[in-house]
């Protein structure tokens, strides 16, 4: 296949340029799930104009179908886009991405999608969608799987959908509540992806952010101990990657321990641990729920993350050695492999 599309780009490279176009176009329309055309052109940075003869075109072969509420995407038209996934991969170069990601960081399966999460909401959308894809691919019957919050986890929640494989499936939290919006916290994503796939969900009322004495109290408590012992029994994770000091903000963490971070050269967080460029764990915070030792004995770790501006924290988290999954987005991606 890929010395066919050389081929194509060589002899008809206005082919490819058409094809990327439309795969763009009922893209976008996939991930909205109903949109108007204008604010589809604005998305697009397309006229009107153009956009209104692609559209026409794509009716007539009945991949779209549109009403008063604005255009959706027909069956025909998402098993489209499934069947072309492999080849727009390749003609946008990102099978050459996450073959070189996987080969350089010895993950077994990376997943990249096109575009740049921080200045793109489709693009957000779709990484959602790549996270609920990777995990039905890896879920199997009466699975344990713990899961962090977060925008990104917000996205896989949302994707997801009755299941036969996930029906009989505990979804836990990873760890304690954020001090942020409760739709992003992990009770919350556990609690909606178990609704989603007709799952169940148990939750973990414990803050994030403890003091020692605190969190030596709480995890002698016999509720709390056994839910926490559900969630170090998961098989699967599925968790975020974030900016350290990004979070550092959004924990609230003190003056001190945030100078501390900056000093170590805190680059990264997931699962409550700071990671520095090297990928070694300069910080740890004490939190009820996933410890990094439990993830040695986890059958399958998923990162979900993207954005160009966490590619570098991506890659010191990368480098730890956890993963045995990574989906990211293409600008994420390009960072990941300048930091090899």
């Amino acid at each position: 296949m890929r010395e066919i599309l050389d081929i194509q780009k060589q002899l008809l490279p206005d082919l490819m340029d058409i094809m990327k176009k439309r795969y763009s176009i009922l893209h976008h329309i996939l991930v909205s799930g109903v949109v108007g055309r204008r604010t589809l052109a604005s998305s697009l940075e397309m006229t009107e104009r153009v956009l209104r003869g692609e559209v026409d075109f794509l009716k007539e072969l009945g991949l779209l179908e549109s009403d008063a509420t604005g255009m959706k995407i027909s069956e025909s038209g998402r098993q489209l886009l499934e069947d072309m996934q492999p080849i727009i991969k390749m003609a946008f170069g990102l099978t050459d991405l996450e073959e070189s990601i996987s080969k350089s960081y010895s993950i077994s399966q990376v997943i990249v999608v096109p575009g740049d999460s921080d200045t793109s909401v489709f693009t957000k959308k779709e990484l959602g969608r790549a996270g609920a894809a990777a995990l039905r691919k890896y879920v199997s019957k009466d699975d344990v799987i713990a899961v962090t919050g977060g925008s990104t986890m917000a996205q896989i929640a949302n994707n997801l959908a009755i299941s036969s494989s996930m029906k009989g499936s505990w979804f836990v939290p990873a760890r304690g509540g954020l001090g942020e919006s409760v739709d992003m916290q992990a009770n919350t994503i556990a609690s909606i992806m178990a609704k989603k796939t007709g799952g169940k969900y148990r939750l973990l009322h414990v803050p994030d952010h403890l003091g020692e004495e605190a969190y030596q109290s709480l995890i002698q408590d016999p509720q709390i101990q056994e839910v926490v012992d559900a969630v170090r029994s998961c098989r699967i994770v599925v968790h975020g990657i974030g900016d350290a000091m990004v979070m550092a903000r959004r924990r609230k963490v003190d003056a001190e321990t945030t100078r501390s971070l900056e000093a170590e050269g805190a680059l990264a967080e997931a699962l409550g641990y700071y990671f520095d460029r090297q990928g070694n764990v300069v910080h740890k915070m004490p939190t009820v729920g996933l410890r990094l030792e439990d993830l040695q004995r986890i059958e399958v770790v998923i990162g979900v993350a993207g954005g160009k501006s966490k590619g570098e924290a991506i890659a010191s988290v990368l480098r730890h050695g956890q993963e045995d999954v990574l989906v990211t987005d293409e600008a994420a991606a390009l960072e990941i492999m300048k930091h090899v």
